[in-house]
């Protein structure tokens, strides 16, 4: 009988060690988002699907970003009676149905390989691909959508597993965006046409049969590093059984150990609940939500207006390299991570605009790179200086300036040993530092000699 408690109790101890975290936000709250994550700084999102062939996006007439030019969301504003987007449909497509898009999305030009030596070459370090989008169109052969899904219908290729290999053998983190809602589908509980579908589950229902399901196949099947779910609002996490899940990805999961997920599990849930908190478009106004955040955070963009690929943009659209840079720089400085997105065309190409942006953004990275990843907000940064920005490593801090001109700067810097130049420490800096507080003058350049295309960089070296 002695050694029949013991055991039990042994089998109970191993038990509870397994089980680090209870299907409770309170628990799971504690898990701290991964290191390699909080070092990464800047990703890649990828949104590609079935609206990649009408890619059309609502275009606004100054070239600023509005909620409706999503052009992923193609066919959800068709339902919601977005005139825009009825009036394109009908007379380019006769109103067939969404679906019939399904079978054009062939991806004959798709290179997972390409695609990885250009993320490589923009200095991104991870990768986050929409395994499935609200149209309900999964890149992979779930059995939870066994005839909607791009070995089914379409390309006739496993998409998330090439994707996966591919990022894997080049070194890069990768992951999956996942839609918990479906437009159009059926069981979905949620309306999103105006009228309930008789067929329709239960939140519960939907989630115990749909989602939970294939987010277990994201993270086994294919080793996701980044769980980024979305399209959580119709519900309360408890719906959606988000606890129940997360407990398992992180007890029990092949990567329970280092996969990084977001806070969209719940409409309960942005900015209080899951792991890393999530922005979108929200450097457009010049929103200071990010500023002296503890929690670790990142804001998801595109290089243009949408996410989606949407063929009626423009160059006005789309962001300039530089602005490319600085929005990298804008949130690292604050202490987050920039997820930027690429929409690749039907046939799986990334367009020449997007692939200019991510090349400009990895050489300015090949110099200044030090000053980014691994980095940390200075958190006496001063306030008020336009174009400039600071990060910090260590004991060093970084000024990163898309200022124009040479005017000094002073600022509270402590015991300062050496200012120089990243990419070209040969440089004469003119500084000086009394009763701790530094004056540097950033040095003029002649055309050419500049080690970067914009933006130099200041590594201020304390002791």
């Amino acid at each position: 009988m002695k050694k029949l408690m013991t055991a039990l109790a042994l089998v109970v101890f191993a038990t509870s060690l397994r089980a680090a975290y209870e299907a409770k936000w309170e628990s799971i709250d504690k898990r701290p988002v991964p290191q390699w994550w909080k070092d990464a700084k800047f990703g890649i999102f990828i949104h590609w699907g079935p609206y990649a062939v009408p890619a059309f996006g609502n275009i606004s007439k100054d070239g600023k970003f509005a909620w409706d030019c999503y052009a992923e969301w193609y066919q959800g504003f068709m339902l919601k009676g977005k005139k825009p987007y009825l009036d394109h449909h009908e007379k380019f497509y006769h109103n067939a149905p969404y679906g019939n898009f399904a079978a054009e999305f062939k991806a004959e030009h798709f290179d997972a390989a390409d695609w990885a030596k250009l993320f490589k070459k923009a200095g991104a370090k991870y990768v986050v691909l929409t395994s499935k989008h609200h149209d309900g169109y999964a890149l992979w052969p779930s059995p939870e959508s066994p005839y909607y899904n791009s070995v089914a219908m379409g390309s006739g290729r496993d998409i998330a597993g090439e994707f996966c290999k591919a990022m894997r053998e080049a070194g890069l983190k990768r992951g999956f965006y996942y839609s918990m809602l479906e437009y159009a589908n059926p069981l979905y509980p949620g309306i999103r046409d105006g009228n309930p579908s008789p067929f329709a589950l239960t939140p519960e229902e939907w989630n115990k049969r749909v989602n939970l399901p294939q987010l277990k196949e994201l993270a086994e099947i294919y080793e996701a590093d980044i769980i980024w779910p979305d399209g959580e609002w119709d519900y309360h996490s408890s719906r959606h059984c988000s606890e129940e899940y997360l407990a398992w990805l992180y007890n029990e999961s092949k990567v329970k150990d280092t996969v990084v997920v977001n806070d969209r599990w719940g409409k309960d849930c942005r900015g209080r609940h899951g792991g890393h908190y999530t922005t979108e478009y929200v450097l457009e106004g010049g929103d200071k939500s990010g500023d002296g955040a503890e929690h670790p955070w990142e804001e998801c963009r595109g290089i243009g207006n949408s996410f989606g690929y949407s063929r009626f943009e423009t160059p006005k659209d789309y962001m300039s390299r530089e602005r490319c840079v600085e929005t990298l720089v804008n949130c690292v400085s604050r202490g987050g991570n920039l997820l930027l997105n690429v929409g690749p065309t039907a046939d799986g190409r990334i367009p020449a605009i997007m692939q200019d942006r991510l090349l400009a953004i990895g050489r300015w990275l090949d110099v200044n790179g030090e000053a980014i990843y691994a980095s940390s907000s200075w958190k006496k940064a001063p306030k008020g200086l336009a174009g400039i920005y600071f990060t910090q490593k260590g004991s060093n801090l970084y000024l990163i300036s898309f200022a124009a001109g040479s005017k000094p700067i002073s600022f509270a810097a402590g015991d300062v040993k050496a200012v120089t130049v990243l990419g070209a420490p040969s440089v004469n800096v003119k500084w000086s530092v009394k009763d701790g507080v530094l004056t540097v003058t950033p040095p003029a350049f002649a055309n050419g000699e500049m080690p970067c295309e914009f933006a130099p960089v200041l590594k201020i070296s304390r002791k």
